[in-house]
Parts: C-alpha cells; structure tokens; sequence
C-alpha cells in the first residue's frame, strides 16, 4: 500500500492488487491495534500520542481495513462523539490521562500481528500521525462516516468501508 497526499490535501491511498488478493487477515482487538500504534511513538524524538489522536488514529486503521479487505481489524465499536471517531472502552482505558501522552507498552507480542496489519498500521500511524489531535479531529469531521452518524452512535461498517473505498486507488502493479 503507498499513501499519497494530493494536491488539493485529500489524502489517497494506492493499494496493489496483490494487497487485495492475500487473503484475510486475523482480527486482533481495539487493545492490541492502539497497543501496537502506542508502540510506534519514539519518545526520544519527542513523539508521543494522546487519548483523542490515538482514537482518530484506530479509526482510520478500522475503516482502511475494511475497504481493502471486506471485514473489520477490531470487533469493538466507534461512536461518533462531539471530537469525532471513538472506541468508547480504549477511551475509558485512557481517560485518567487526559491530554497527556500514553505510556508506551513495555511488552508487546508482535507476533499477533499478520506482516498485512502491521503494513496497514504502520501506513496509517506515517500519513495521520504527522497531524496534531485536532487536526484529524476536523479531519473526521469534514467525512461521510462520522457527518452521517448522530451524535454518540455508532458508526456503521457498511458506512465507513463505503467511505474508505472512495480513498483507494488500484494500483496494476
């Protein structure tokens, strides 16, 4: 998968075909794909991630996957809540940090994760990690899912892969 910005700043996403056609992927948790994002963030380099960016950041992992690959990564729900996109029980995990960083896992078994979620999450974490908690928070807001969604509801499936396909590009090679 290649990310691509374009020039009017809507990102596009390049997935080759093969991508497409390697079979299913194993559904880890809402835990094990904000653990493995949380894993990503290089302290030392003055990164660090907050409970809202780290749900925008499961959000658009969750809605790649199931415009690649027909099936959600993680069985648990987004709502749509006032700051857009999340995953009510990992906000709860965090929300004693308030806008704080999270801690960083100590332990993470990266054998969980098939070489395609590791591919997807990583691309998600390089082109929507760059950007501040509230810029993808106005992100989401500008996108069909969470605008079609009332307010503390949960956001559709069908809904977010409809979204995400119109980011996918094929890609022949």
């Amino acid at each position: 998968m290649e990310i691509l910005l374009d020039i009017d700043d809507s990102i596009v996403i390049v997935i080759t075909q093969k991508q497409q056609r390697d079979g299913k992927v194993g559904k880890l948790t809402a835990q094990q794909i904000a653990d493995y994002f949380l894993s990503l963030v290089d302290e030392d380099c003055g990164d660090s991630l907050s409970n809202l960016k780290l749900q925008k950041l499961l959000y658009y992992a969750q809605g790649f996957h199931l415009a690649m690959y027909g099936e959600p990564l993680f069985d648990d729900p987004i709502e749509a809540w006032r700051y857009g996109p999340v995953v009510v029980d990992i906000y709860h995990n965090y929300k004693a940090n308030d806008n704080k960083p999270l801690p960083v896992p100590e332990n993470i078994d990266l054998s969980l994760y098939s070489k395609k979620v590791k591919h997807l999450l990583n691309d998600v974490y390089e082109i929507y990690g760059q950007f501040s908690a509230l810029k993808l928070a106005n992100l989401t807001h500008e996108e069909a899912p969470w605008k079609s969604t009332d307010l503390n509801s949960i956001i559709s499936h069908e809904e977010m892969e409809k979204y995400f396909k119109t980011l996918l590009t094929a890609d022949n090679g």
